[in-house]
């Protein structure tokens, strides 16, 4: 693809290469600006704002995959509700970290790793891209393992294979991804979300927690060092980079090529409003999970795994909530991957300028992870080394996100303030010094 291409393919309906200051006056309902009289606008306004919202739970699929689903009840399992109040935190500090990306996308109108790849010498670029592209297969490879573990308990299908229905049938989910049929693709996500919050909170009704427990657990508080490290593996793993990378795509993808776009105030209004709600029901299925193991399988042995969880979960609730949970696994699976695949072949397009088929994306993620069903005689471990994996590649998405989003040649006026701008540090500043804690124990085998 050549320079002009690629900066067609980039060009959308609203601004792009423009900062907020030119872009502000896309739709701002004022006569002769593109937004109609002030009656119109007044009268579009709900549906405009109903229009926006979608993105954010795409993204928040990242949350509420296999290896979140295997962290929550091993905690619970563990430690009751003593960890309660580090999911909360966690919670809240994902929902700046996306609300930035989808900012970032709105007022450039452009990706995170297509701004990267504008500002980056080539050689940065594909250096860049090796690591994004490693960290996308380690991403794809817990998703695909917690599928084909779900399908193993359910219908008793040899993990290989289950990989290969995980494969396909993603495969298939992003044929809708783009363009006219990308709304439908955002609805099949949703709906999927929707399953994996049923499936995983079931047990919470047929075994009730006690509230004051559970407000008890909001206390901050420790029991031991195994409980600090279980707690920076909880925040460590709150944000996942291709979440990062690809909400800033979403908000962009949202809208079909020509579709007239709300003005970048009204986006980033509906933005928040998208990511709250979004991660507040991933925050709810993640606590869910913790709850659902400290009430029901408190003490039980064999919960580290997705496997032991779900036996733990049929022998304390019954079959039938074990097999709940078990769809809820599947369509957890199924959503992550195909979220995380369409993640990766943005990092491709923005890094490298490249247009790959999503099916080739698909196949350069999933083989990795069909290598290991087939040969690793303890898939759940593969979980543990993509997570360690997954905690190097953070840095790379974070500090580029709140750097571009306090520039004023990028961002105009809508750049970050600075208590913001401090608050975002913070906030990234902790998470890299977990996954760094993370990283060291796991290496020198303490964790």
């Amino acid at each position: 693809m050549s320079e002009s291409e690629y900066q067609e393919t980039y060009a959308g309906p609203a601004v792009h290469k423009t900062s907020a200051v030119s872009a502000a006056h896309v739709v701002t309902g004022a006569p002769g600006e593109g937004g109609g009289t002030d009656a119109h606008h007044h009268a579009h306004h709900g549906h405009a704002l109903a229009s926006i919202l979608g993105p954010a739970f795409v993204a928040a699929v990242a949350y509420v995959d296999p290896g979140n689903v295997a962290a929550n009840v091993t905690s619970g399992a563990r430690y009751g509700y003593l960890l309660v109040w580090v999911l909360i935190v966690a919670n809240l500090m994902s929902v700046l970290i996306q609300y930035q990306s989808a900012k970032l996308g709105i007022v450039t109108g452009k990706s995170l790793p297509q701004i990267l790849g504008e500002r980056m010498s080539d050689a940065g670029r594909y250096m860049f891209f090796m690591q994004a592209e490693v960290i996308a297969i380690a991403t794809d490879l817990a998703e695909v393992i917690g599928g084909a573990i779900a399908l193993k308990l359910l219908f008793g299908l040899p993990l290989f294979w289950g990989g290969c229905v995980i494969g396909l049938v993603s495969t298939v989910l992003l044929w809708f991804q783009g363009g006219r049929t990308h709304r439908l693709f955002e609805k099949i996500v949703i709906a999927l979300l929707l399953v994996i919050t049923f499936g995983f909170i079931a047990g919470l009704f047929v075994d009730p927690p006690n509230g004051m427990e559970v407000l008890h657990g909001l206390i901050p508080r420790f029991k031991g060092a195994d409980s600090v490290l279980m707690a920076s593996s909880i925040l460590g793993a709150t944000v996942m980079p291709h979440a990062i990378y690809l909400h800033s795509t979403l908000v962009n993808d949202h809208y079909a090529p020509g579709e007239e776009k709300p003005g970048i105030k009204q986006l980033l209004h509906g933005s928040k409003i998208d990511v709250v709600w979004a991660l507040a029901l991933a925050g709810t299925v993640n606590l869910a999970l913790l709850v659902l193991a400290a009430n029901s399988l408190y003490g039980m042995k064999g919960t580290d795994t997705i496997e032991g969880a779900q036996h733990a979960i049929e022998m304390a609730l019954g079959p039938a909530v074990g097999t709940i949970f078990s769809i809820g696994l599947l369509a957890s699976s199924l959503s992550s991957t195909s979220v995380g695949t369409y993640a990766g072949s943005e990092i491709m397009r923005g890094l490298l300028h490249i247009h790959a088929p999503m099916w080739a994306c698909r196949v350069v993620t999933l083989v990795p992870a069909l290598v290991v069903l087939w040969f690793s005689s303890n898939p759940t471990y593969a979980l543990v080394v993509g997570q360690v994996v997954l905690s190097i590649g953070i840095p790379f998405a974070i500090i580029p996100l709140m750097r571009y989003t306090r520039d004023p040649e990028l961002m105009g006026r809508y750049r970050d303030g600075l208590a913001k701008h401090v608050l975002f540090m913070a906030v990234a500043g902790l998470i890299i010094a977990l996954n760094i804690v993370l990283v060291y124990l796991t290496l020198t085998g303490r964790g």
